[in-house]
């Protein structure tokens, strides 16, 4: 009866170990020995310092950070690939999708919407049910020297009048955030959006052959880009987060005839700019090298035929004259 009681517990110790090699150690040894694809490199010791913020807080209980080659993973980048992981550990990757993919978001998001995000994230994004992380900031009525305000809304900032400012937990996992940006493979481009299957790379600055009878703009799939691109930030009424983001609605770059000014901003980001005699310190991320002269055209469509907005629309042809003049 003993040597029977052994067998089933060591065969069913034996099983354990196996399982254990199959699905934990053994993917812990390749990837350890995968090469780091281009363009990927190191953290730096404030995002490996980011990095164990977002575990500790276990960020990675609802955001993934690996793309699948699915048509429903095309706003989160490319599909990921063996390299992307060189420097990442496997908990990591997660294996909910509760909130979005973080594999791009620093490609996709700048970082003051980063910290109003992770202060209260109703503030950019209404619906969202992820909790706030305020513990990461402290409330002050002066703002110390050398540190900078976070912009916050005024219907979530405290309402006492305080400031908000970031604690250095919080300045580490936003760069943490701010370096996942996905890097591009040599020789490939990105179809339907941000990310897509990968073909054969063609020019950056040709524009796809147009429909015949002209280029015909998309609506639906302009609204699609936009809600995925360009709404946490100006949200899907168009008129941005006061102090924050600016308004797209009777914007005066937007709601123009000559669409220069509109199309280098979504090809190229901006900076320090001011609308409306406003001034935005925030950073707006380029797309140019997410999108290609279609979505770039069907984004900036719909943001010129939207909200009352009704300038002239612009064609592929344009955005890729554009992009090849360059910054």
């Amino acid at each position: 009866m003993k040597k029977a009681m052994w067998t089933i517990f060591g065969g069913a110790l034996l099983l354990y170990i196996v399982i254990v090699m199959v699905i934990a150690v053994g993917p812990a040894i390749d990837l350890a020995q995968t090469p780091p694809g281009p363009g990927v490199v190191p953290l730096t010791p404030l995002q490996e310092e980011g990095r164990q913020v977002f575990a500790s807080n276990g960020c990675d209980y609802c955001h993934t950070l690996q793309v699948r080659p699915l048509p429903e993973d095309v706003p989160f980048g490319r599909p990921s690939a063996p390299g992307d992981f060189a420097y990442a550990t496997p908990e990591m990757l997660g294996s909910e999708r509760t909130g979005p993919d973080l594999t791009n978001v620093g490609n996709r998001r700048g970082e003051i919407w980063q910290y109003m995000h992770l202060y209260d994230p109703r503030a950019v994004s209404p619906d969202s049910i992820m909790p706030n992380f305020k513990f990461l900031f402290r409330e002050v009525k002066a703002v110390p020297e050398g540190e900078t305000a976070v912009s916050i809304p005024a219907a979530f900032a405290p309402k006492n009048g305080d400031k908000v400012i970031a604690t250095q937990k919080a300045k580490a996992l936003v760069a943490f955030l701010m370096s996942l940006k996905q890097a591009p493979i040599p020789g490939y481009k990105m179809n339907g959006g941000m990310g897509g299957p990968a073909t054969a790379a063609a020019p950056a600055a040709s524009a796809p052959a147009a429909p015949a009878g002209g280029y015909a703009y998309d609506a639906a799939k302009g609204k699609a880009l936009f809600d995925s691109t360009c709404a946490a930030c100006h949200q899907a009424s168009g008129e941005g987060v006061p102090g924050a983001f600016p308004p797209l609605k009777g914007n005066a770059a937007v709601d123009n005839a000559d669409p220069t000014l509109h199309l280098h901003t979504i090809l190229h980001g901006a900076h320090g700019v001011t609308i409306g005699g406003v001034a935005y310190a925030g950073v707006m991320p380029e797309f140019g090298s997410q999108l290609s002269d279609d979505d770039i055209a069907n984004i900036a469509n719909y943001e010129r035929s939207s909200w009352g907005n009704h300038a002239k629309p612009v064609t592929p042809s344009e955005v890729a004259k554009i992009r090849a003049a360059g910054k």
